[in-house]
């Protein structure tokens, strides 16, 4: 995965992230797409409004940066582990 610098981090608009209250989760490239995909329910302290709004992010992240992703919800991961 490509590494933000602090600097990179913190240039980001709140909108290029899963969690953009929190700042967490860039999806600024397929990379990071993939990885906010897989540490999705690693995320704490937010509501299932705020998952189903960061889904919606990283759904649209991903068909911008190639991304496939096979699940329709994130409630999907859940019944992946």
């Amino acid at each position: 995965m490509s590494e933000l610098s602090e600097k990179q981090r913190d240039s980001l608009d709140e909108d290029q992230f899963a969690f953009p209250k929190e700042r967490k989760e860039p999806l600024s490239n397929a990379s990071h797409v993939r990885n906010a995909i897989a540490r999705f329910n690693q995320v704490r302290d937010v509501s299932d409004d705020e998952r189903d709004a960061a889904w919606g992010r990283i759904k649209r992240a991903a068909k911008k940066h190639g991304v496939e992703v096979n699940e329709d919800s994130w409630r999907d991961l859940r019944a992946k582990k």
